[in-house]
């Protein structure tokens, strides 16, 4: 699917939404970045949540106290599992919305179809037998050139959500905060920032937690949002990876120390990784996850111009305020700090 075939329109995200009634909501993903993030926002807002969650240590391993505020319902089940989701989780109840942050952990492809895809059908079956009416889901921006896996599995959902009659906003992110962090360590104990092709081959405009969470919730009730496609990115230029190691650098009073990864030699590893894979369930989930890593090495989170046929900064919208250099400041003051996931590349 291209930026043509998802039919959306630059929207006006300054658009007034009416976010003062009170919805039901339930929530998948409660308990990742964004969920918890969007689940915060969801509760500013006053609005009631059911989380459904896969086991009870996802809530209770968490050191913030956000599960157990008054506005917040916890269920268990299995999300793969359609009667675990229809008893444990909607409970034959009535919700208004649903709002789904959930995605595979690893991207292999039997994660990804077994959640990207399946799950989030299980989900859509419930959704229609509760009379639920609004659907927003949490995609990716990658999935407009699909070449893994998971990306041809949230595009399958996608494709069966858009077709089902529900109201619907699907939001496709551009990179996040945490995914570009993983080199600031690095650079704080003196090593190399790593780039591929002098660092100027790809580009993003990163968006924050806080601000797709916020753009999250206001699909809720702002027409402009419903029935679309909706690329989004954070605030100001596009960045690339060039640009990070430049700002760490002078942040941290250094001088530039970079290190280009040659592609051949990732392709190489893939190369490998597959052909064991032919013998080794293992090596063959190792080499998904490498052609993942060069994916976002060597492709922009922007959107597509149908015309070009090239990532375009100006066609890719942003909302928010914060800004990737300022998450870098307060990593590097200590002031935060977080475990990165799966999909990172460093």
């Amino acid at each position: 699917m291209t930026a043509s075939d998802s039919e959306f329109q630059q929207p006006v995200f300054e658009a007034q939404a009416d976010l003062s009634k009170q919805m039901r909501v339930f929530m998948l993903g409660a308990t990742g970045t964004i969920g918890r993030a969007t689940l915060q926002t969801l509760i500013d807002h006053g609005h009631n949540v059911t989380c459904f969650l896969r086991r009870k240590t996802e809530a209770t391993s968490n050191s913030d106290l956000i599960f157990e505020h008054p506005l917040v319902t916890l269920r268990y089940g299995d999300v793969t599992d359609a009667k675990s989701l229809s008893d444990d989780g909607f409970g034959h109840e009535n919700f208004d919305i649903i709002i789904s942050c959930l995605a595979s952990r690893t991207g292999v492809p039997r994660d990804a179809w077994a959640i990207d895809y399946q799950a989030h059908c299980n989900i859509l079956q419930a959704a229609n037998n509760s009379g639920v009416k609004q659907f927003i889901l949490l995609s990716a921006l990658c999935v407009q050139k699909p070449r893994l896996e998971f990306q041809h599995a949230k595009l399958k959902f996608e494709q069966e959500l858009i077709a089902s009659g529900l109201i619907y906003s699907i939001i496709r992110p551009t990179a996040f905060f945490k995914s570009l962090s993983g080199q600031v360590e690095r650079v704080k104990t003196g090593k190399s920032f790593l780039i591929f092709n002098g660092g100027r081959l790809t580009a993003c405009k990163p968006i924050s937690d806080r601000d797709l969470a916020a753009f999250i919730v206001k699909c809720l009730s702002d027409r402009n949002h419903w029935n679309k496609i909706l690329p989004i990115g954070g605030p100001g230029p596009a960045i690339a990876p060039l640009d990070q190691g430049n700002y760490l650098f002078l942040n941290l009073q250094q001088k530039l120390k970079f290190k280009s990864v040659p592609l051949w030699f990732f392709k190489a590893i893939i190369a490998i990784l597959a052909f064991g894979g032919r013998f080794h369930s293992r090596l063959a989930d190792q080499a998904e996850l490498a052609r993942i890593g060069y994916y976002y090495a060597t492709e922009s989170m922007l959107v597509l111009n149908p015309e070009t046929g090239r990532y375009d900064e100006t066609l890719t919208p942003s909302t928010g305020q914060d800004t990737l250099f300022g998450h870098y400041d307060q990593l590097i003051r200590g002031e935060i700090h977080h475990e990165r996931g799966e999909h990172s590349v460093f």
